[in-house]
């Protein structure tokens, strides 16, 4: 589908440890209606589904994002091994709804995969994902076999030009990414753009070519058409695999936006960091994939 141009309006969002938070003065209390959709939408407070409906209808609703007969990849973080008590993985119900949103729309089939880090068919039962989409009516595939990756060259990359990545993102008529926002001991925050790391062969040649440049070149391929940030659980510590529900904080928020870019900017904020602290939105900011300047988006934030 065709990108959405965004409307710029200087809109700032200010988000705390804990807790999201826009001027004073903005006037929008809940059920009163926006003058056009919304670049990004900032919700908090409630649970994971409705935190998602409320956001969605922020942005336009389903039907900006997925028409009828549309083939939709959904890509979550499902890549260990742990409950989801632990906040490493995307919540399901997350995932299910988005899942029921895009059928409903229209959409003529939805996938749902990871290329994990643990055996997939553990990581996949384990947090709970597999049941959850398949009961909302998606396709759940497996990522472990090398044959289903194409090479793919990344046009404006700095280091990472070319890569294998999974044949169904190139497929695909849309993709949502759903990440969870939790901490990295590598790139400092896993977010929505280190989520992408999903969706390629070689995870490896990242690491060692400079983790932030590359997450940063990833994100020029394919961008997301809609990038849905899950904070309900986070993950302050001890990322990205999770050891104890020690190191989780119950934050209940969610940031929705096609701006890849500034969807972890903001997410970043939630969790008490800097944006520009963090390499790869810097750098991602810097090659034009989307902004991080959050004033210069119309933000919707959503209380529940």
């Amino acid at each position: 589908m065709n990108r959405r141009e965004f409307l710029k309006k200087g809109l700032a969002l200010t988000v705390g440890a804990g807790a999201l938070a826009l001027p004073g003065n903005l006037g929008k209390g809940l059920g009163v209606a926006v003058a056009a959709p919304a670049d990004l939408a900032a919700v908090k407070g409630g649970e994971t589904p409705e935190m998602f409906d409320r956001g969605l209808a922020a942005l336009g609703g389903i039907g900006r994002f997925v028409s009828k007969g549309q083939t939709v990849v959904v890509k979550p973080n499902i890549a260990w091994d742990v409950e989801e008590e632990l906040g490493a993985n995307t919540n399901p119900a997350l995932v299910a709804r988005i899942v029921r949103r895009c059928l409903e729309a229209g959409a003529s089939k939805v996938l749902v995969f990871d290329h994990t880090c643990d055996l997939w068919k553990r990581s996949y039962a384990k947090s709970g994902i597999e049941e959850a989409a398949t009961r909302a009516g998606a396709k759940v595939v497996p990522a472990d076999q090398a044959e289903a990756y194409r090479k793919a060259v990344i046009r404006g990359a700095k280091v990472l030009k070319e890569t294998r990545v999974h044949e169904l993102i190139l497929q695909s008529d849309v993709f949502i990414n759903v990440p969870i926002l939790k901490s990295h001991g590598g790139a400092g925050l896993t977010i929505a753009m280190k989520n992408l790391m999903g969706i390629v062969w070689d995870r490896g040649e990242m690491h060692s070519r400079g983790l932030h440049p590359c997450i940063a070149d990833l994100s020029l391929l394919r961008k997301p058409d809609l990038n849905v940030v899950d904070a309900y659980r986070v993950m302050t510590r001890s990322g990205p695999r999770g050891t104890s529900a020690k190191d989780v904080t119950i934050r209940k928020a969610q940031i929705l936006s096609a701006d890849i870019v500034a969807a972890d900017a903001a997410a970043a904020k939630i969790f008490g960091t800097e944006p520009g602290s963090i390499g790869y939105i810097r750098q991602a900011s810097e090659l034009k994939v989307g902004t991080m300047d959050l004033e210069r988006l119309r933000i919707e934030r959503i209380s529940l």
